[in-house]
């Protein structure tokens, strides 16, 4: 069992740790993994996402030393994706368009890497219009990840039974291309921002409110 420490600093009351979403005295980002992965992660978040507390992309970024976030969405200022088209590395974008083919042993034989992992992140409709709207995108393979369980994020309410969220997706696409264990200790660290954040909410088996 993990206990979660209470720390003092110097935040305001009511603000959040810019990495895992949870108020100061309940942050995990002690606990968080340290993985160094042969896949890059670019996360492309829409500009909304920023100051919402239930994403986890930011999760993502504290967990993976290859992962990156840039905001797209914002008014007048396109999103430059030409660094990661040049780079040498096959890129996939992960979201599951009718197209986009199922993320397997099979097809990354077909595709061999290293890769670079794009993920919109936002909401549905959001994230759905970012391959659209990004040029550089719409020729770029895209996967999706094979059927799995349901999605252990109750932060946030999914648009299906069959959605994860950011983190978990990211989560199980490296479990395919990385291996199990790097998906493990990923869902593991989730599970310590879903416990923390309903622990200090008061809302968890047994919970208590922190602070």
């Amino acid at each position: 069992m993990v206990l979660l420490r209470v720390r003092l600093n110097s935040r305001r009351p009511g603000e959040r740790c810019d990495h895992c979403g949870v108020h100061p005295e309940a942050c995990i980002c002690a606990l968080s993994p340290d993985l160094e992965t042969a896949t890059r992660v670019v996360i492309l978040m829409h500009c909304r996402e920023k100051r919402l507390s239930t994403g986890t992309a930011r999760l993502a970024r504290r967990a993976l030393r290859r992962c990156e976030i840039r905001i797209r969405g914002e008014k007048g200022v396109p999103t430059d994706v030409t660094d990661i088209l040049e780079s040498g590395r096959r890129v996939l974008v992960l979201f599951p368009t009718e197209d986009a083919r199922p993320l397997a042993p099979a097809l990354l034989a077909e595709l061999p890497g290293p890769y670079t992992l794009v993920v919109p992140d936002g909401s549905w409709r959001q994230a759905s219009r970012c391959a659209r709207r990004i040029p550089e995108l719409r020729s770029l393979p895209r996967v999706k990840l094979p059927p799995g369980p349901p999605s252990e994020y109750r932060l946030r309410v999914q648009p299906t039974l069959a959605s994860v969220c950011t983190f978990e997706a990211i989560a199980r696409a490296l479990g395919v291309i990385e291996g199990g264990g790097v998906r493990e200790k990923l869902e593991a660290f989730l599970r310590l921002k879903v416990d923390a954040t309903r622990r200090r909410r008061g809302d968890g088996p047994g919970a208590r409110r922190l602070g």
